[in-house]
């Protein structure tokens, strides 16, 4: 069975948060999540091949954003939002408000 390695809280770094934030696709995912967790990777595909998704969901592990837990066959993701807020207090919250301002302005 995988298992996947989770950052500590005190190894979150700041500029690699931002980074994994930073793509649409993966800030997407911490949208998603955020509204429902946790949530297996196939609801939160997207129509992406497999690889990309891997890939992306793996920068977001290796930040801390979310950790990936592997239940039977599914692996169930979820937002690591308590140890952002001890980490990086207010920044997730922040980041999806503005997500959805800019969302909100581009529908009109």
């Amino acid at each position: 069975m995988k298992q996947y390695e989770h950052p500590l809280v005190e190894a979150f770094d700041l500029t690699a948060v931002l980074h994994a934030l930073s793509d649409p696709y993966r800030l997407s995912v911490v949208q998603k999540l955020a509204e429902a967790q946790p949530q297996p990777c196939g609801p939160l595909q997207a129509g992406r091949p497999k690889s990309s998704v891997s890939h992306h969901f793996m920068v977001l592990r290796r930040a801390g954003v979310v950790r990936t837990e592997v239940v039977g066959a599914l692996h169930m993701n979820s937002l690591r939002d308590t140890e952002l807020e001890q980490r990086f207090p207010g920044l997730l919250s922040a980041v999806l408000k503005a997500a959805q301002s800019e969302q909100e302005c581009r529908a009109g």
